[in-house]
């Protein structure tokens, strides 16, 4: 009696944990999967280095978030001096609305939060990484190009806040660090 009694509890206790390891496994397969589906978008993106699609997936950025990794330098040199100011919050979110990012969707909700909680350091590695493999594909001309405008803008939201009561520059050295950095992730001169 206490034998079957042992042996219907182990096969209890089996159960239980086969049934847990087959969950664990299902949700580790769906994961690959959603992760192959992320990469493959980003491929279709543009983004063909395999390293640059890791890290752009570790950091929660998909295909769709690629958008919002294009406005990473506003945020930066928005955040240089340790806060967003509303006229900057105002023209990076403008900035945002013009390449085409809908309200409801999450790459502005990203921007959004990024305006919101400082964004980590490694976001602006990412970014010059992500430019790096973008001017690859290009010749120098358009690369000079992207360039230019990319830091017109940048550089228009460095002013944004302006200077204190128009008697110093509207361009802080700690927003210029930030430009010079912007523009040495460009491999042309």
């Amino acid at each position: 009696m206490e034998s079957e009694l042992l042996a219907k509890r182990r096969k209890s206790l089996e159960e239980e944990f086969f049934a847990k390891e087959n969950a664990r496994l299902r949700r580790e397969l769906q994961a690959r999967r959603e992760r192959e589906s992320a990469r493959e978008a980003l491929r279709i993106a543009g983004i063909t280095s395999e390293p640059l699609c890791d890290r752009l997936l570790d950091m929660g950025i998909d295909a769709e978030a690629v958008a919002a990794l294009a406005l990473v330098p506003l945020v930066a040199v928005a955040w240089a001096d340790g806060e967003i100011h509303e006229r900057e919050r105002e023209a990076i979110l403008h900035a945002a609305r013009d390449a085409g990012l809908p309200e409801n969707r999450p790459a502005y909700q990203l921007i959004e939060g990024w305006l919101t909680h400082a964004p980590d350091t490694h976001l602006l590695e990412l970014w010059a990484d992500y430019v790096r493999c973008l001017c690859a594909e290009l010749e120098p001309a358009r690369q000079r190009e992207f360039r230019d405008e990319l830091l017109g803008r940048t550089r228009a939201i460095a002013e944004a806040a302006g200077g204190f009561l128009g008697l110093t520059s509207k361009i802080s050295a700690k927003e210029q660090a930030i430009l010079d950095r912007l523009a040495g992730a460009f491999p042309i001169a």
